[in-house]
């Protein structure tokens, strides 16, 4: 463990990461590659948490505009989120690493509800550990959730696994050839620049937390591990102050 810079991680996946080339809904040799490329990081004892998104399957925003009641769209997508948690937790215990799923609404018969204290001793007991349903409220994004539990269970950092895209940019670099990649910057910049990386809720309970954020290309094999040992020519690497 000499050669890890973090220890204990929270690992962001988008749900499109669990879908094939189409970009919806549960690809399972995808999620096998996801477990593969973990099991390497795994292996060196890092403890791993990880939250998971549902849009592979629905989004919240995309209910609502149909004139859904947000809410309610907000719940269907909280049950999409435990859905590919399921399936990530199959893949990673088909390959012999223990797995738990805690889900912010009570779903006793498939899951565990999330208990703090449980948590962070499943970490403690080298299992990984998948958070699910969001943060049980609607109007919270996953990349919230992933910033309250990142706090909760305290972190060293927050791996944001990007698809295809490989660090932060100043604009859209699939729209602006003039787009400038970021190696390091600080919370602050990302709310001041107006950045979307992630929503400024999630910003600022990173902020407020001092956790550092690293955004990657989790498409790019290894790139996981190299995050974890410090590789600072991977992604772009965001502190506080």
């Amino acid at each position: 463990m000499s050669d890890i810079k973090y220890k204990r991680i929270m690992l962001k996946l988008s749900g499109e990461a669990l879908a094939g080339d189409k970009g919806f809904g549960i690809y399972p040799p995808k999620i096998k590659k996801v477990a593969e490329e973990l099991k390497d990081v795994y292996a060196l004892g890092v403890q791993i948490a990880i939250v998971v998104g549902g849009g592979n399957i629905w989004r919240g925003e995309a209910g609502s505009e149909m004139g859904m009641e947000r809410s309610q769209a907000d719940y269907v997508g909280m049950l999409a989120t435990i859905m590919n948690a399921l399936a990530l937790q199959d893949s990673l215990e088909q390959i012999g690493i223990p797995t738990r799923v805690q889900t912010s609404i009570e779903m006793r018969q498939i899951a565990e509800p999330y208990i703090r204290r449980k948590a962070i001793r499943h970490l403690e007991k080298e299992r990984i550990v998948i958070f699910a349903g969001g943060t049980g409220s609607p109007y919270f994004s996953t990349d919230t959730t992933a910033a309250l539990r990142a706090a909760e269970i305290n972190a060293d950092a927050i791996l944001m696994a990007k698809n295809g895209t490989d660090g932060i940019y100043s604009a859209d670099p699939n729209k602006d050839d003039s787009a400038i990649k970021y190696t390091e910057l600080t919370h602050k910049d990302i709310l001041d620049k107006n950045l979307h990386v992630m929503d400024t809720t999630a910003t600022s309970l990173s902020m407020e937390n001092n956790i550092p954020l690293v955004v990657f290309n989790f498409n790019k094999s290894g790139n996981v591990l190299k995050v974890v040992k410090g590789d600072n020519s991977i992604g772009t690497t965001v502190k506080g102050e």
